[in-house]
């Protein structure tokens, strides 16, 4: 079971947020045994300014949480990433446009959580605007506008968006 420390701080980024859209602080952080600094508004996983553990603005933390369906890949603030089926390992990302809109690609520097030993490899590659869009083995990894944390609503849309799913001994127990 996730450390409750995760719940306290996707508690603080909703606080966060909704600090932000009132024209309060821009940032926030979480404290204890295996948090991770919430995300701001200004990117989905974004750290804050407000670093913990060598995080910097920009950085996005990676987490493994339980969902409803099982463990799956997800940003520090709550939301689940998702690949999209007509990218290619190592390819430029395809949903552009209108597409991300709905999907928006997950951009920054990518780091995963000490509270987890992800199985595979993290990386970017840049989207066509040249932002340094997050891979997870090569694909690129996207959010679904809307949905709320942990969640894994978008799994399966149009037979083409696909959740990372992982397993209960990726996260680190000691």
């Amino acid at each position: 079971m996730r450390k409750t420390g995760w719940a306290a701080a996707a508690g603080l980024g909703s606080l966060a947020l909704l600090l932000t859209a009132c024209g309060g602080s821009s940032g926030s952080s979480a404290s204890g045994t295996g948090s991770t600094p919430t995300a701001t508004s200004q990117a989905a996983g974004q750290a804050t300014s407000s670093a913990l553990n060598g995080i910097q603005p920009g950085d996005v933390v990676l987490i493994v949480q339980k969902s409803a369906i099982g463990y799956v890949l997800a940003a520090a603030n709550g939301q689940v990433v998702y690949t999209y089926g007509k990218d290619t390992k190592g390819g430029a990302p395809t949903c552009t446009g209108s597409c991300a809109t709905t999907w928006p690609p997950l951009t920054g520097k990518p780091l995963a959580s000490q509270a987890d030993k992800l199985p595979g490899t993290l990386g970017t590659v840049s989207d066509p605007n040249g932002a340094k869009q997050v891979t997870y083995n090569g694909m690129p990894l996207y959010t679904f506008k809307g949905a709320k944390v942990f969640t894994t609503a978008g799994n399966g849309v149009g037979g083409e968006w696909h959740v990372i799913m992982l397993s209960e001994s990726d996260i680190v127990t000691g």
